[in-house]
């Protein structure tokens, strides 16, 4: 119940951020930016360290994206599954959102451009 109780908060949390993340022009540079920001930072982290405002709450603790070794191992693909078919699609977390009916394809390629950068550049 308890569960159920929060996956309803994040949804009525969320969904003003669907509405907008269609609006994100589509810019491949700083497109997954945005998009990270609006739809991942609240499990995730703004510094995607998996450190979001309802982490806290959740009994599978999200990703970090910021895990170099981590984030080095997953492909592209894998990546893409994730974000569009949600967690379960790869045997990670249900809390994890699918947002295929959110994102088209070039967005979904944009944050998986963003979540490189988070992981993989120095600054």
């Amino acid at each position: 119940m308890k569960q159920i109780k929060f996956m309803m908060a994040v949804i009525f949390l969320a969904t003003p951020m669907f509405a907008a993340a269609q609006a994100v022009e589509r810019q491949p540079e700083d497109n997954g930016k945005q998009l990270y920001t609006m739809l991942c930072t609240q499990c995730h982290g703004t510094e995607g360290d998996g450190r979001g405002l309802n982490a806290a709450h959740m009994s599978v603790q999200p990703r970090s994206h910021i895990d170099r070794e981590e984030m080095s191992a997953r492909t592209d693909e894998e990546l893409f599954k994730v974000i569009e078919q949600g967690g379960k699609s790869i045997n990670k977390s249900v809390l994890m959102p699918a947002w295929s009916g959110n994102l088209d394809k070039a967005q979904i390629d944009a944050l998986i451009a963003y979540l490189r950068v988070l992981c993989c550049e120095d600054a």
